[in-house]
C-alpha cells in the first residue's frame, strides 16, 4: 500500500474528460443559475420586511454581492450574520470571528462562530426574514451546514421565516462515509448524515425540517429557492473559494478525505500554497514531497509552523481523478497511520468528532483494509439515500454514483 500511495503524488498530464464522461455530468457552469440569481423568486417576499442575511464572501450574484444588490434596490437589510471565516471569508479555521460593522456597507455584523453559534432572541427581535446564502461543499464537518441548523432552529423558536438561496454541491455526485452517531454530535457534525451527504444546502435544509432534527422537533417556516440547470451528476466549478484553505477544486474534491487528518498528527498543508492538497509531518517516510508551513492569510500558526514536513502531494490526483473515481478515499489515512512512528499519538480526540463515531478510528487501529471499512457503512449509506430522497430538488441521473 505505501508504494501505491507514494505513486499518487506524481504529476498528472493535462487531459480532457474521457470519452463518455460527459454522461456523468456537466463540466461547465454556463447552464446553471444559482438561487441568488433568481431574484424574481424571492425579492417580492422581502419588500416591506426587515431582513437579516446569513452569508459570507460566496454570496455573489455574478460580480456583485447579494447584500449590495439588496441594498441597491431598497430592501431593508438590518444586519448580517457571519459564519466561520467571517463575512468576507478571511478568518482562519477555528479563529474567533468578532461582531462589528461591515466597512463597506456599515451594516451590523453578528458572528455565528465562537461562543455565539445560534442567533439569540434579542438578535432576531428586529428581524422578520432570515435570508441564507452560503456556498457549501457537501461534507458533514464543514461547519456551514451546522450554522444553517442553528439558524433554522432559532428562526423556528422565534417564528421567523427562513429563505435559503440554493447553490450546487461540488461534491454532490456521490454519497459516502460513516453516518454520524448522534452520541458524537458537535459543531462539526450535528445531524445523522454520512460524511459526504450528497445534498445541496437547500436540500439539506429541507431534510433538517422534514426529519424533525431541530431541537424539540420544531418546524421552521422554510422556503428554498432552487438552482436551475443543475443535477446530481454535475461537476460544478466554484466561482469563489468557499473558505481560505479551499482555494481550488483539487482541494474541494480532496477535502472529505483530507479533512479527517485534522484529527491526527498529520498536516494537511495549512500555511502552504497547497492547503488540503498535500499531507505529511516531520520525519514522515511515506512520499518525498516536502513543505514548510508558515503563518499566512487564512492560516494563523498552522501545525508544524516553520518545520520541514515530508509526505504526499495529492493536488494532481484531486484535480482530475477524484471526479473519475468518486468516493471517500481511506488509503491515505491508513497509509499515514502505518507510517507514523508513534501510533499511540497518531489520533487525537477531535478525530472521532470529525468521523462521527469511534468506529473508523478503531478500524484503522485494528489494521482493517479500506474495503472492509467501507463495507461496514454500506447499509447505512443505502438507508440514508432512501431517507433523503423525498427532500431532493434535483435529478439523480442513472449514470451517477449518487
Amino acid at each position: 500500500m505505501l508504494a501505491t500511495l507514494a505513486a499518487c503524488q506524481g504529476p498528472v498530464p493535462a487531459q480532457v474528460p474521457p470519452k463518455g464522461a460527459q454522461e456523468l455530468g456537466d463540466y461547465a457552469n454556463g447552464r446553471i443559475h444559482v438561487g441568488a440569481e433568481r431574484t424574481g423568486e424571492y425579492i417580492p417576499l422581502l419588500h416591506g420586511k426587515r431582513v437579516a442575511v446569513v452569508t459570507n464572501q460566496t454570496g455573489m450574484i455574478g460580480p456583485v454581492h447579494l447584500v449590495d444588490s439588496l441594498l441597491s434596490i431598497g430592501i431593508r437589510v438590518v444586519k448580517v450574520f457571519a459564519p466561520e471565516h467571517g463575512f468576507r471569508g478571511d478568518a482562519s479555521a477555528g479563529e474567533h470571528v468578532a461582531d462589528g460593522r461591515d466597512g463597506r456597507t456599515g451594516l451590523p455584523l453578528v458572528s455565528l462562530y465562537g461562543n455565539n453559534k445560534k442567533p439569540s432572541p434579542a438578535q432576531l427581535a428586529d428581524v422578520d426574514i432570515l435570508l441564507f446564502d452560503i456556498q457549501d461543499v457537501g461534507v458533514r464537518f464543514y461547519t456551514y451546514i451546522s450554522t444553517l441548523h442553528y439558524v433554522m432552529e432559532a428562526a423556528a423558536e422565534q417564528q421567523k421565516q427562513v429563505i435559503v438561496l440554493d447553490r450546487p454541491n461540488p461534491n454532490g455526485f456521490y454519497v459516502d462515509g460513516p453516518v454520524l452517531d448522534t452520541a458524537f454530535r458537535s459543531f462539526v457534525g450535528m445531524d445523522p448524515v454520512p460524511l459526504v451527504h450528497g445534498m445541496t444546502i437547500g436540500e439539506y435544509a429541507r431534510m433538517i425540517n422534514g426529519e424533525g432534527w431541530l431541537k424539540g422537533g420544531v418546524q421552521c417556516d422554510l422556503t428554498v429557492v432552487p438552482c436551475t440547470g443543475y443535477d446530481h451528476a454535475t461537476y460544478y466549478e466554484l466561482p469563489v473559494k468557499p473558505s481560505p484553505n479551499l482555494p481550488n477544486m483539487a482541494a474541494v474534491y480532496l477535502y472529505p478525505a483530507l479533512g479527517l487528518f485534522e484529527g491526527t498528527m498529520v498536516s494537511v498543508g495549512r500555511g502552504t500554497d497547497k492547503p488540503f492538497q498535500c499531507i505529511g509531518f516531520p520525519g514522515c517516510t511515506l512520499g518525498d514531497f516536502t513543505f514548510t508551513p508558515r503563518t499566512m492569510a487564512g492560516a494563523a500558526k498552522p501545525p508544524y509552523e516553520g518545520q520541514s514536513c515530508t509526505g504526499l502531494d495529492l493536488s494532481s490526483y484531486g484535480d482530475f481523478y477524484s471526479r473519475l473515481d468518486p468516493g471517500l478515499k481511506l488509503e491515505w489515512l491508513i497509509g499515514m497511520y502505518q507510517a507514523s512512528p508513534d501510533k499511540v499519538k497518531f489520533f487525537n480526540p477531535f478525530f472521532d468528532k470529525l468521523a462521527g463515531s469511534a468506529s473508523l478510528r478503531k478500524a484503522v487501529q485494528a489494521g482493517k483494509s479500506e474495503d472492509a471499512i467501507r463495507a461496514g457503512w454500506k447499509k447505512d449509506i443505502e438507508a440514508f439515500k432512501l431517507r433523503s430522497k423525498p427532500y431532493l430538488l434535483y435529478p439523480v441521473p442513472p449514470a451517477s454514483s449518487r
